[in-house]
């Protein structure tokens, strides 16, 4: 199971649970997250009465969470979800768009649609109907729940407790945490709410209690431990808790509850081979969810520091490569032209080590720190360059949304590329770490759309028994960097791999541009 951003183990739990019938895959709603689903099988025989327990509960464990649940559950809310089917998800069925079923003129929220079509007379695309859950956090109103539970509803209608429903809006949204805040309509509170625990949080081990609304079966309570903290399973600013009370779909957007009734966390994915739960659920922590809440209920813009590179791991064996024994850190890829790091003096291949004195080990930890600061704020960050350390102080600017973010990634990339014919060559070269070189020259750049500030050895073939093979590099590459200095030819970085020998090291770190974007990796010096 891999999620669908960074081939890691996780993925978003489909909170939707879907009415009558089976909903083909590309309408299958909004919730929580995870990958492709099997249906489960109920197996065994009779349920047994018993008027004493079968075993001893382990020591510490509460003999009842009924306490709890009777405290804490009238908070809880059932969230379903009508949105409207995307264009790109439904282009993936065979058929579109002819297959479209149109609305019933006069049925639904889209009464007057006759024969299913808009105004221009285009195709009106059909909608579906998702479930989730959430809680309330003040006696007004106020609901948080996931923002995939969320983001494409048209109407969003909460089931209270007692069974009644109200109809809610969306307040704010906040794509990068996975968050988001509604409230009901009318006047009809005060309401059920909860709080969130920021300082004394449950250690390892011990118990937690979920309630929400899992396949639909609002009010459900389930039990775990807490089985850890700071997990990074690929989202950029949340080191999640991890626990083992069974979360499922529609369980999205639920609480989380310690022992005494307050909200450590916010369930939002579930890593499963299966599809259902297998005890290892993850919920957003409570000191991330109350500030980010905080805000969107404040009608604020979540505002995060941003510096305007990429960056990347820097993993043990890059250190190897670049003789920095078991340095961490993380290695800047790429800068945005005209940015903070770039205006600031950050250069491509630093090796960031820390950020105003605290240790950075991985880039998460780097875009998290640098997420934390104020627009404005001054960022010191420590780095290693040509193999010495030095300062590089950056003043934060507000970084973009997601979505523009993602947005300026894709026009920045020209795309895939299919390289031509070979680039001019002035005379053979002997391959280098298992590869061929021709010259960077103009033609080449036209028939690959590189940009006039791109660089280097222009990859021409990759010996397919090599190291470069197996971690992926291909003809159309353009190797930028090797070890700490820019390379612009095959002789230069054939340098390097023979200085790198020398110097005794079994490998060589390279950045390789393509598609717009540079990235690092070792490369063996025996491929």
């Amino acid at each position: 199971m891999t999620s669908k951003t960074t081939g890691k183990k996780t993925g978003y739990l489909l909170g939707a649970v879907a009415g009558a019938g089976v909903m083909a895959a590309a309408v299958a709603g909004a919730g929580m997250r995870m990958p492709e689903a099997n249906a489960g099988q109920l197996q065994g025989g009779l349920i047994k009465a018993s008027t004493a327990p079968i075993f001893a509960p382990p020591p510490g464990a509460p003999m009842s969470f009924a306490d709890i649940f009777d405290r804490v559950s009238p908070a809880v809310v059932s969230i379903n979800v009508t949105s409207r089917v995307s264009a790109e998800s439904l282009r993936q069925i065979p058929g579109f768009p002819f297959n479209i079923i149109p609305r019933q003129p006069g049925g639904g929220e889209d009464g007057g649609d006759e024969g299913g079509q808009t105004e221009r007379g285009q195709p009106r695309l059909p909608t579906q109907q998702s479930a989730g859950s959430g809680f309330f956090v003040s006696a007004d109103g106020y609901i948080v729940t996931n923002n995939h539970v969320v983001e494409n509803a048209e109407k969003i209608t909460v089931v209270l407790k007692d069974e009644t429903e109200l109809e809610a809006t969306v307040v704010g949204r906040d794509e990068a945490t996975d968050l988001a805040v509604i409230k009901v309509k009318g006047g009809r509170g005060p309401y059920p709410f909860v709080n969130f625990e920021n300082a004394a949080r449950p250690r390892v081990g011990d118990w937690v209690i979920t309630v929400g609304n899992p396949f639909g079966l609002g009010g459900t309570a389930t039990a775990g431990i807490v089985s850890a903290y700071g997990r990074d399973i690929g989202e950029t600013f949340v080191d999640f808790i991890q626990i083992d009370a069974p979360i499922n779909r529609g369980n999205s957007g639920g609480p989380t509850f310690d022992v005494y009734g307050r909200v450590i966390g916010v369930n939002t994915a579930i890593f499963s081979p299966s599809g259902g739960s297998v005890g290892i659920g993850f919920a957003i922590p409570a000191e991330v969810a109350d500030g980010v809440v905080k805000q969107l209920i404040n009608g604020g813009r979540i505002e995060r520091g941003y510096i305007g590179a990429t960056i990347q791991n820097f993993t043990s064996e890059m250190a190897e490569a670049s003789g920095l024994g078991d340095q961490k850190g993380a290695i800047v890829a790429d800068l945005t032209p005209g940015g903070p790091s770039a205006r600031a003096g950050l250069q491509v291949g630093d090796i960031v080590t820390s950020i105003n004195g605290q240790a950075i080990r991985s880039s998460s930890e780097l875009t998290r720190q640098v997420a934390r600061a104020r627009p404005g704020d001054q960022l010191r960050l420590e780095v290693v360059r040509d193999g010495r350390r030095q300062n590089v102080t950056i003043r934060s600017g507000v970084r973009p949304s997601e979505r523009d973010l993602q947005a300026s990634n894709d026009n920045s990339a020209p795309g895939s590329r299919t390289p031509g014919a070979p680039g001019a060559q002035t005379a053979p070269q002997p391959p280098v770490l298992g590869m061929s070189f021709g010259v960077l020259d103009q033609a080449a750049r036209q028939r690959l759309s590189l940009p006039a500030e791109v660089r280097g050895a222009l990859v021409e073939s990759v010996n397919q028994n090599s190291d470069a093979a197996t971690k992926g590099l291909r003809r159309g590459d353009v190797i930028t960097r090797a070890n700490d200095r820019a390379v612009t030819s095959a002789a230069e970085l054939a340098a390097v791999v023979e200085a790198a020998k020398k110097a005794g090291r079994t490998s060589v770190l390279v950045g390789v541009y393509r598609g717009g974007r540079t990235s690092f990796l070792p490369l063996k010096v025996s491929g």
